[in-house]
């Protein structure tokens, strides 16, 4: 049983103003992680993820279904998965294959050796009816770049990804970096003639990210306040706030625990409980620094 009480910077600001929140009102997504283990060690990873990393640990089939099941009697729409590298547990597919006899399926990789040396396995499961997709982080539209963080030749490892994929009939996406003066369409345009040079559709989803900083970072951004959220965003708005309407499910010390949301694991004040319909009553704060990109720009790692 988790019994964590929030600290008090929870509900209070800094200047002592009530900290804004979100209220969940559905469970339309459940993210399952992984764990931090990752063939790649990028430094700019959100989850500080690497070969050897152990903050999250890989979960086992019989230690997620349960909470498959739970998520499916609260109405949920579709399972999305991240990491580290899914494809590098061991089981990813049972676990796939299981989730997407239900609902869609989404699954954020790096696009190199682990999902290349599963891609058989990963057709095999793949239905019409519950379809499974897969976001391949492509972090800049030239392999020079691209390679820089994540080691030469994985930028052609991931088009390679993403042809076959495609070829296979997967609905795929692109996550890339958004830089803070870039040129927007620009940018989306080499990306666009990327994907065309490659036989890819040239309105290939593409879903920008700011850099959100490796975990337990200190960086200053505004404080959002109850007034900044009422003020700045209507109902309608904040129910579009990624915490309002999923949740994930992570491995820490051996224990399965729900989080608000995909971008707050390193926070121990965003474990909210080890069942989501207990987590679906408890409001969150709006303290992480991540929650300004939500805040500010509409970041969402979803793509429902």
């Amino acid at each position: 049983m988790i019994t964590h009480k929030p600290s008090e910077d929870w509900f209070i600001t800094p200047n002592g103003e009530a900290r804004g929140y979100i209220q969940p009102h559905a469970l339309d997504e459940l993210w399952i992680h992984t764990g931090t283990r990752c063939n790649l060690a990028c430094d700019f990873c959100l989850e500080g993820s690497g070969p050897d990393d152990k903050r999250l640990q890989p979960p086992k089939f019989d230690e997620v279904k349960a909470h498959i099941d739970e998520a499916l009697n609260l109405g949920v729409k579709q399972f999305s998965f991240t990491g580290g590298e899914p494809f590098l547990i061991k089981d990813i597919i049972t676990i796939l294959a299981y989730a997407s006899q239900f609902c869609p399926c989404l699954v954020l990789t790096n696009g190199t050796d682990p999902l290349l040396k599963r891609l058989a396995k990963l057709a095999e499961i793949s239905t019409d009816n519950h379809p499974i997709s897969l976001r391949i982080s492509l972090d800049y539209a030239d392999a020079g770049t691209h390679d820089l963080a994540r080691g030469t030749g994985n930028f052609a490892k991931a088009i390679v990804a993403l042809k076959k994929l495609h070829q296979q009939g997967f609905k795929v996406s692109v996550a890339r970096h958004m830089a803070i003066d870039e040129d927007s369409a620009q940018v989306e345009k080499a990306f666009r003639d990327l994907f065309s040079l490659n036989g890819l559709p040239e309105d290939l989803p593409i879903i920008a990210f700011p850099d959100f900083l490796p975990p337990g970072a200190i960086t200053e951004v505004p404080h959002i306040t109850e007034h900044c959220m009422t003020h700045y965003h209507n109902e309608a708005q904040r129910r579009q706030f990624m915490c309002s309407n999923s949740k994930m499910l992570i491995k820490k010390n051996n224990q399965l625990q729900v989080v608000a949301c995909t971008l707050v694991d390193d926070d121990d004040d965003y474990v909210l409980s080890d069942s989501l319909s207990a987590s679906l009553d408890k409001r969150i704060s709006m303290k992480h620094h991540r929650c300004y990109s939500c805040f500010a720009y509409g970041a969402s790692c979803s793509e429902s």
